[in-house]
């Protein structure tokens, strides 16, 4: 028996042992461009908070932009790899995109402040600048990352010997592999860069994580030359960097910023004739002032009223019940306290010993309320030992951890979006089983542009399928409603507040009283009640952008 020796050449040894790393690195640039495509886009969402807030639409806007990009990334690329199936095309696509990338911290200020300033003056909302921002400033770096899967699943055809026969397990791995990173980016973004760091470093984090991935495949000059770019595009929004953006008030001049994971958070102060100097909350858009403190407050009750603004009207509220006095107000769950305007009230008006539950879904935001705003509850010393305040949703909190109270406060309904499942037939039930027999729900609707006030009729309608009787007021600066449930019929709500005026002596229930106003407007459609299944409130929100828009 013969045996033929079998001669390999060194070009093949190297074929064979090349390939399997070239896999490799092919599978960890996909993986890593995953991960860069999700951290951008979750990139997006905290840039865009300081100018159009955190609401459905505004994410809606995100991912519909974002899978846009993603489907025009998929055809071009896949159609630019059949014609040019080469890898360092490949890189050089990641490195644009890495630069693409590190322009977005000094643009996005001028692009979305002046999308902002195009619809500020409909006071409502943001979708239509929050389209055009996002258009702007991520359209670039996500098309040439979503490129790269097709041109990924080319590449390895083109290496594999079983060619189109593993089309299909070629192309799933990759589509897998890039979804892994996708998962991880969006995690490791929002949960720990973010938080860390900030949105402008996490920016520059995947910048340069996309530029030297690109680099080390392409080489060459233009490498060198990306590299150098954004560096120096680092270099300059940290070292020229100020606020991410200017106080969102008249008169107000920014004190502290912060980013958590829930919001865009400012603190600012301004001069009041009324009241003197002011500490005042911003959070993302700025659209509204969340909580207000006066550092002229001594112990005088009259010192904690912001001058008519909502917060004083969740303490005359339970006065709509006729015959009560203040001695008989012993309770509140604050829904939406942020920094505790309204439970620093009813402490100074009602008692040191009044109880108090106060639950703010932002930890970061109960925090910059101990600092700033003079909040003094259970954990920060022995003054207010019946005060205390907890970082969870409003409604899971009340299902879970609700007692019983005289008044039952809603002040988590910011402009310009609300979250819906505190607006639902459900909700406002939840709310009546922890109510007191003459116990009050109070909650502060704003109006829109011109005062219109649709979005509170749709929530009246809401409440009257619960509440016995509803009642309006509006504050005096005319850009709230304070709608009242009550558990029982209480006849002329308006009159009892007027009688109150008469029997009540405190200066600071009195002063707020004399700023009662009755709605002159009347109802010019009726409005089908929130449900769980169906609360369309981001629609009717829309629908006010698009009415002003149009007039």
């Amino acid at each position: 028996m013969s045996h033929e020796a079998t001669v390999t050449s060194p070009e093949t040894n190297a074929t064979v042992n090349t390939a399997p790393r070239a896999t490799s690195v092919l599978a960890g640039t996909v993986f890593l461009c995953g991960v860069g495509t999700l951290g951008v886009e979750m990139i997006a969402s905290r840039l865009l908070a300081p100018y159009f807030g955190t609401s459905q639409p505004i994410w809606a806007a995100v991912i519909g932009l974002t899978l846009v990009y993603l489907a025009v990334g998929y055809h071009v690329g896949g159609r630019i790899a059949d014609r040019y199936p080469d890898e360092c095309l490949l890189y050089r696509l990641v490195l644009l995109s890495g630069v693409a990338t590190a322009l977005i911290p000094p643009l996005a200020a001028p692009i979305l402040g002046f999308a902002q300033r195009a619809v500020a003056h409909l006071a409502v909302g943001g979708f239509i600048g929050a389209l055009f921002g996002v258009l702007a400033l991520f359209a670039v770096p996500v098309t040439l990352l979503a490129m790269v899967g097709p041109f990924a699943v080319r590449l390895q055809l083109h290496r594999a010997a079983a060619g189109v026969s593993v089309a299909g397990a070629t192309a799933g791995t990759v589509s897998a592999i890039s979804t892994v990173g996708s998962i991880i980016g969006t995690f490791l973004t929002v949960l720990v860069l973010i938080p860390a760091i900030g949105a402008a470093a996490t920016t520059y984090v995947y910048a340069g994580l996309l530029v030297a991935l690109g680099a080390l495949g392409a080489r060459g000059w233009g490498a060198l030359l990306a590299l150098a770019l954004t560096t120096a595009l680092a270099g300059y929004t940290f070292f020229s960097s100020g606020p991410i953006k200017s106080a969102g008030c008249d008169g107000c001049t920014l004190i502290a910023e912060y980013e958590s994971p829930y919001n865009y958070i400012q603190v600012a102060t301004r001069h009041d004739p009324e009241y003197g100097q002011q500490v005042v909350l911003l959070l993302n858009e700025g659209l509204a002032v969340h909580s207000i403190y006066n550092t002229a407050y001594d112990g005088d009750p009259l010192d904690t009223l912001t001058g008519g603004g909502p917060w004083d009207y969740f303490a005359v509220a339970p006065f709509v019940v006729p015959g009560r006095d203040p001695a008989s107000v012993r309770s509140l769950a604050m829904l939406g306290s942020a920094a505790g305007t309204t439970p620093a009230q009813f402490l100074a008006i009602f008692g040191p010993d009044t109880h108090i539950d106060a639950v703010e879904i932002d930890p970061m935001i109960i925090d910059v309320g101990r600092r700033f705003f003079n909040m003094r509850d259970a954990a920060t010393g022995p003054d207010h030992p019946n005060y205390r305040v907890y970082a969870e949703d409003a409604r899971y909190w009340l299902a879970t951890r609700g007692g019983v109270y005289d008044v039952i406060g809603m002040d988590a309904y910011h402009q310009p979006y609300i979250p819906f499942h505190l607006t639902t037939v459900e909700f406002f039930r939840l709310v009546q089983q922890h109510l007191a027999p003459d116990g009050v729900a109070v909650v502060n609707a704003g109006l829109g542009p011109d005062g219109d006030d649709r979005l509170s009729r749709a929530i009246v309608a809401t409440m009257e399928q619960v509440f016995p009787q509803v009642i309006v007021i509006e504050t005096a600066h005319l850009s709230n409603q304070i709608i009242i449930g009550v558990n029982r019929n209480v006849g002329d709500g308006y009159a009892n507040l007027l009688d109150a005026y008469a029997r009540i002596e405190h200066p600071a229930l009195r002063r707020t009283l004399e700023r009662v106003y009755v709605p002159t407007r009347q109802p010019a459609a009726t409005y089908t009640p929130f449900t769980d299944d169906r609360a369309p409130v981001e629609r009717l929100v829309d629908s006010l952008i698009f009415d002003a828009l149009t007039r």
